[in-house]
């Protein structure tokens, strides 16, 4: 499955790129996560509940940034496991300034096996598009309440 979307944010690049490499802002803002811990620089341990239409269960996993090339820049791998299946996921996240409003613009893939994919399959797109608009209404909230 693909995923793309285009967040706009009124703030400055760096300040932006600053929050969306903040590991605890991503935390606070990711829908179900429970922890983000570091295993090193650029991964980090995940642990998070979700729930796909009938399906909820805990996935633990990691995350992966890769290629990144502030504040333009950066790449995202994702592997995780739970009771209802796994995740798989890479995406491409992109800031662009234009008259110090930053447009984030997200474009990835995502696969899903086990019940997840067999239960929620018609819900995934839906869901993902849901849990990216909340991601970045959340990092936009936290952004307001720092400037």
């Amino acid at each position: 499955m693909d995923i793309k979307g285009s967040y706009q944010f009124d703030a400055p690049v760096k300040t932006v790129w600053d929050l969306l490499v903040d590991t605890a802002a991503i935390a606070a803002c990711l829908p179900g996560c429970e922890s983000l811990e570091p295993i090193d620089d650029k991964r980090y341990r995940a642990a998070l509940t979700l729930g796909i239409g009938a399906v909820t269960g805990r996935y633990e996993g990691t995350v992966e940034m890769k290629d990144l090339d502030p504040p333009k820049t950066y790449r995202l791998k994702v592997e995780g496991r739970g009771k209802p299946g796994f995740v798989k996921g890479s995406g491409s996240i992109s800031l662009a300034e234009t008259e110090g409003i930053t447009t984030v613009t997200v474009v990835g893939s995502v696969q899903v096996g086990g019940t997840i994919a067999r239960v929620g399959q018609r819900l995934l797109g839906g869901v993902s598009k849901m849990m990216m608009d909340r991601f970045f209404s959340c990092l936009e909230a936290r952004l307001s309440s720092i400037a």
